[in-house]
């Protein structure tokens, strides 16, 4: 089976679900740990091509105080491409990723749709 890329965030409890419903599975798996190595703003637009979407809004945290701390309500998607790539944070997990079809892990189970 061809392994699955999750980015993930430990912290976060739709990351861990995702991971373990990957790993009950028998999904090999490669853990990107998007915090300490953020996507540059080419692998968020490749993500979006994989999600099969246009929309930042699958990605984008909005909810997030940096979002307001930062200004980016009405920026450009530039803008807010360069703004997930500085802040990481900002980056809506898990993304889970297979050749080159991605899920979002919002609610985990979508991830299943990969395998």
């Amino acid at each position: 089976m061809e392994k699955v890329v999750l980015w993930h965030n430990p912290r976060c409890s739709k990351s861990r679900q995702t991971k373990s419903l990957l790993e009950e599975r028998g999904v090999p798996l490669e853990l990107r740990l998007y915090l300490e190595n953020p996507p540059t703003v080419e692998e968020l637009e490749e993500i979006l091509d994989m999600l099969g979407t246009e929309s930042l809004d699958p990605i984008l945290r909005k909810k997030e105080a940096l979002f307001k701390e930062l200004g980016l309500q009405g920026k450009s998607r530039g803008e807010l491409l360069a703004a997930i790539a500085e802040h990481p944070k900002l980056l809506e997990r898990p993304i889970a990723i297979r050749g080159k079809v991605a899920r979002m892990g919002r609610p985990p189970e979508k991830v299943l749709e990969l395998l």
